[in-house]
């Protein structure tokens, strides 16, 4: 079969910000991928291209198969898109957005009730659904939009940043609605800042920067490139940073948003003991050394220099 997204030299410029530069993409069936990177990496100007809301400037971009610059209205019938915020009407009950977004869909008037009830009791709603929504959680709020989405049967779920906002306990309300649509079947394409997020919920991830694909795989794959553990240093003034980083070796990396100095290691015990001789060498005074497992944003910064978390330049499409 066919990937339900292939995206081959996929470019799009906004005046002198190219937000894509070249971009290969594929999204293979019965997987969720998680594309990230940081605000301006091109995650939203790519999920905005696969849900014709942009025309890219060049490359081949295809959903299950169909030609999104040449047939876009039929991909748009193959997809659902959920946003950054809930867009759902809060003047009227769950069910009632639920049933109207369906008829926009083109559902008759019992299909669109069918299809709300469903999608209702798929996101567990079901209690709150003759309630305005202006009475519900932002957590719930999400996974109505997330159920506006569905009710007319995408093959495609798009979600672009879908927690953004969200405390811990409405975020893990959401993550456990998506996982339970891909256990039924729904193909997932998200793009999160969040690294526990793409953890949690991804088969595959691609780490995106500047417009383009830096890395792609499962997520252990890609915390493999950066090597078997990872000592964190906290340095007591940031002005060292990079003296530390120096100190350190090559290797080395600044993440200045989180004011640490990170190094891949093999040999966890003896180079944390060789680290801590060569900060004291040098002479800078740490406030906090340790030896941990990799993380995604360890992989970010070592293949891009910077933290996933770093804000640079927004997205002109965002």
């Amino acid at each position: 079969m066919e990937p339900i997204v292939e995206a081959i030299g996929l470019s799009k410029a906004f005046g002198e910000v190219q937000a894509l530069d070249d971009l290969d993409l594929i999204a293979e069936r019965g997987q969720v991928l998680a594309v990230l990177g940081p605000n301006g990496a091109g995650k939203t100007t790519f999920i905005r291209s696969v849900a014709t809301l942009v025309r890219p400037s060049s490359g081949t971009l295809r959903v299950a198969g169909i030609d999104v610059l040449e047939h876009p209205a039929e991909v748009r019938r193959t997809i659902g898109l959920a946003g950054q915020y809930a867009a759902v009407e809060p003047a009227m009950t769950g069910r009632e957005n639920l049933r109207m977004v369906a008829r926009l869909f083109g559902h008759g008037r019992q299909a669109a009730r069918a299809a709300a009830d469903d999608v209702l009791e798929q996101l567990s709603l079901t209690d709150a659904a003759d309630r305005l929504v202006r009475t519900y959680s932002g957590g719930m709020r999400r996974r109505l939009d997330l159920g506006a989405s569905l009710v007319g049967s995408p093959r495609l779920l798009l979600l672009d940043e879908p927690t953004t906002g969200l405390d811990p306990r409405s975020r893990n309300e959401l993550w456990q609605a998506i996982e339970a649509l891909v256990a039924q079947g729904t193909d997932v394409l998200l793009t999160t800042q969040y690294l526990e997020e793409a953890d949690q919920l991804a088969d595959v991830i691609a780490l995106i920067d500047h417009g383009r694909r830096v890395a792609f795989g499962t997520p252990d794959e890609l915390k493999s490139l950066v090597g078997a553990d990872v000592i964190d240093v906290r340095v007591r003034d940031d002005a060292h940073l990079h003296r530390a980083a120096e100190a350190l070796g090559p290797e080395a990396s600044v993440d200045a948003v989180a004011g640490r100095v990170s190094l891949p290691v093999r040999e966890g015990p003896d180079e944390l003991v060789d680290a801590v001789q060569a900060l004291g060498r040098a002479g800078i005074a740490v406030d906090d050394i340790a030896l941990r497992r990799p993380t995604l944003d360890d992989v970010f910064l070592t293949l891009t220099g910077h933290a996933t978390d770093a804000r640079d330049e927004e997205e002109v499409a965002s």
